[in-house]
Parts: C-alpha cells; structure tokens; sequence
C-alpha cells in the first residue's frame, strides 16, 4: 500500500508557471510507475502524464506535451508536474497515481492508488 498527498495548486494567471508535489509514504516508492491525472469540472478524469521507475521514460497528453514536465525524486518519495504557459483549459483538480508494474499507462483504471487531489485554477 502506498499513501499520496498532493501539493503545490493554486490560482495562477494565464501564461504563468506552477509545480505540483506529490508526496508518497508506504511501501518502496521506487517500485510505482507514478503518474498524474486531471478533472475538470463536468468531465472526466483525464491522463496528464506518467514517468518509469528510474525517470528515465516519460509520456505527455497531447494537449500538455512541450507545456508540462514530470519528473521524480525516488530519494525524497516525491513526483513532480512542472506546468509552464499555462492556460485557463489546465484548471482542474491535479491528482497524483501510483501503478505497480513494469508498463507504463494512461488509462484511470490502471493504476492501483490515488492521492486526494489539488486544485489548479488558471485566470485568463
């Protein structure tokens, strides 16, 4: 089992930057495939991005790809969504995941654990 606490949302202006935090606690964090997902009011949850155990492989939605970077500290059981030119479309509740396994995935339902979210408003 693995516990995952999110942090580092807010109110950002439209073009502006932010970092997402998510800490985990539990079993050896470098053993999950961490990923994050957003929700946006009245639609669904949606695959933002996902990194390897190592950092070494990373996957990007589409309509994030050149904006967002994730990255992990397996030293410090923390992943990292750096959001840049952000967009008033990004406002969401950002939520962190954890997959056990060896293959990456972009689909809610393959990962195992979730953190509780945090909210990402951007102003036009």
């Amino acid at each position: 089992q693995v516990q995952l606490v999110e942090s580092g949302g807010g109110l950002v202006q439209a073009g502006g930057s932010s970092r997402l935090s998510c800490a985990a606690s539990g079993r050896t964090f470098s053993t999950y495939i961490m990923g994050w997902f957003r929700q946006a009011p009245g639609k669904e949850r949606e695959f933002v991005a996902v990194i390897s155990w190592s950092g070494g492989r990373t996957y990007y939605a589409d309509s994030v790809k050149g904006r967002f970077t994730i990255s992990r500290d397996n030293a410090k059981n923390t992943v990292y969504l750096r959001m840049n030119s952000l967009k008033p479309e990004d406002t969401a509740v950002y939520y962190c995941a954890a997959r056990e396994g060896t293959v990456v995935a972009d689909i809610v339902d393959g990962y195992d654990y979730w953190g509780q979210g945090t909210q990402v408003t951007v102003s036009s």
